[in-house]
């Protein structure tokens, strides 16, 4: 039996890269998964995939940006399975201009996604799960909120408020039973990330670039029913890059 079977768990962002194949995997070990993304192409690319593995998959189409999305999803699926297990928070976006050029529109776009986006859907699984002996929340942020390139203070921004949410909401949820944790990836091999030289492998100490595998296995092992004693933590999967001392030749 898969220690995932039968749970009930919702991936945002799931229709492509890292949160379709987050998906994937839960679906492999037997969960009933919700898949969520605003964009209804996508939901339809992963729901395909999925159906190959012989198990049921649900689907909604929800923008993370609006509150009422987020709401009325939870509320759905509670309606449809009577619980939820597992949350991955895994959608959001970016806006990459200069922090001269970059409007506040742009600026509470990528924060309400995926800073408040991320807030909100904890907040309203956190509130079935605690009545179904808890459950596991795991956010995808990023080494972004550790380390920078030119240009992109909101998405930074918003994934250093992610680490700091998850460990604040690990904290409060603690009571009811709920663990949550992140995973910050580095450089993943999905979307426009996918046009790799070989110096863009042997530039990690690992010497390869991450894939989306990478990540979904540490979904897997984060919200492992027995791995309660890890709450409140911050894996960082980036191919040693984080760690690696790098002077100019």
């Amino acid at each position: 039996m898969f220690l995932h079977e039968k749970q009930v768990v919702i991936v945002t962002g799931a229709g492509s890269g890292i949160g379709q194949t987050i998906a994937l995997f839960y679906a492999n070990e037997g969960a009933q998964v919700i898949i969520w993304d605003k964009e209804p192409q996508a939901i339809a690319d992963t729901q395909k995939l999925i159906s190959r593995t012989r198990n049921l998959v649900s689907s909604q189409i929800v923008d993370l940006s609006v509150p009422g999305d987020i709401v009325k999803g939870i509320q759905e699926v509670l309606e449809t399975f009577g619980k939820i297990d597992v949350l991955i928070n895994n959608a959001g976006l970016s806006k990459n201009n200069s922090p001269y050029e970059l409007s506040l529109d742009e600026w509470d776009y990528v924060i309400n996604t995926n800073l408040r986006g991320t807030f909100m859907c904890s907040r309203e699984a956190a509130k079935i799960m605690k009545y179904n002996n808890g459950g596991s929340i795991v956010n995808i942020a990023s080494t972004r909120a550790l380390m920078s390139e030119a240009n992109s203070e909101a998405y930074a921004a918003s994934k250093g408020g992610i680490l700091a949410l998850t460990h604040a909401m690990a904290i409060s949820l603690a009571s009811d039973k709920i663990t949550v944790n992140a995973i910050s990836p580095g450089w993943v091999e999905t979307g426009i990330y996918s046009n790799l030289k070989v110096t863009d492998h042997l530039q990690h100490p690992s010497g390869r670039v991450g894939r989306p595998e990478d990540i979904a296995r540490a979904c897997l092992y984060l919200t492992h029913p027995e791995n309660d004693f890890i709450t409140g933590t911050n894996l960082i999967i980036d191919g040693g890059m984080t760690r690696k001392m790098i002077y100019a030749e």
